[in-house]
């Protein structure tokens, strides 16, 4: 773990990190147009490199992502210049020999995918095998990655994660779940990558063409949005700001369709947290919301 918490401290990420999901799955409710073009994923990764975004998020189940984001980094000149962050797939059952098998073999093969040399920080992309986390640290001391962590999708494992060094885990305006864990990433300076800021979309999306299995978050989101437009900003960026106004949070990942997209994104967190009045109303407007609401993988079950 001292490794590990060595080479976190030497890290920089970039406040917003460009998450590449949809270079390799058409990914999201709101999800209307597929996945982008070779073409139009170089003019993205080009515009987040010139707005500042250094950080990048995949991962080897992201379908083709790895290896489409790691032939723009190639025809952009900017393999040395971002940093990468990917995960390795749900880890199979075997004896420990193996697991260590398994997690090498995922990550060498990510790294031909993107045409690199070493992973900025690798994480266990289920959080059911975080048993596994002593595993993956080793892959530091073998030159593979410069740190490890998991991805969290639930507030089960929030007691082990105090002594993780890299984190990502959901956060936008509707989601309490993990509030109890922000003081300790502070004091432990522990690296939050934060995703799902507009809810893969559901926070966005034209209210009719929201489904009934998750349509009890229409209320709060006119509440919401009613608060946005009182304070003269746009539900986009309540959303954003809201989560840049976290100061436990290192990174929020954003995803985006097109290079205009991106820029928007850009724009909005260029206005930095949102004032205290307003974060205080945000708050008093949304209820602790069950799981199954805030949740996209347990959506499926709501019908």
């Amino acid at each position: 773990m001292a490794t590990n918490l060595e080479h976190n401290q030497a890290m920089t990420f970039s406040r917003i990190m460009l998450g590449t999901v949809q270079f390799g799955l058409e990914y999201g409710i709101a999800n209307e147009s597929g996945k982008p073009a070779f073409e139009c994923v170089c003019e993205i990764v080009k515009t987040a490199f010139e707005g500042g975004v250094t950080a990048l998020d995949t991962a080897a189940a992201y379908g083709t992502s790895e290896e489409v984001l790691g032939a723009a980094l190639e025809r952009l000149g900017l393999r040395e210049a971002m940093t990468v962050v990917s995960k390795v797939p749900p880890i199979p059952d075997g004896t420990d020999a193996e697991t260590e098998r398994f997690i090498e073999r995922s990550i060498r093969e990510s790294l031909r995918r993107l045409r690199l040399n070493r992973l900025a920080v690798c994480l266990l992309h289920r959080e059911d095998d975080l048993r596994y986390l002593p595993v993956l640290e080793k892959m530091v001391d073998k030159g593979l990655i410069g740190g490890a962590g998991v991805s969290l999708d639930s507030d089960r494992f929030l007691p082990q994660a105090a002594d993780i060094r890299f984190i990502q885990l959901p956060t936008n305006i509707l989601d309490r779940r993990f509030e109890t864990f922000w003081p300790v990433a502070l004091q432990n300076k522990i690296h939050v990558f934060s995703r799902s800021a507009y809810l893969q979309g559901l926070l966005l999306m034209p209210e009719e063409k929201i489904r009934p299995g998750v349509a009890e978050v229409i209320p709060v989101r006119r509440r919401l949005e009613a608060i946005a437009q009182e304070t003269g900003c746009t539900m986009a960026e309540l959303c954003m700001r809201y989560v840049l106004s976290n100061p436990a949070v290192t990174s929020v990942l954003t995803g985006v369709d097109t290079a205009e997209q991106l820029r928007e994104n850009l724009r909005l967190a260029a206005q930095g947290p949102l004032p205290q009045d307003v974060l205080g109303r945000v708050r008093e407007c949304v209820p602790n919301l069950p799981e199954s609401l805030v949740r996209p993988a347990l959506w499926n079950t709501r019908g």
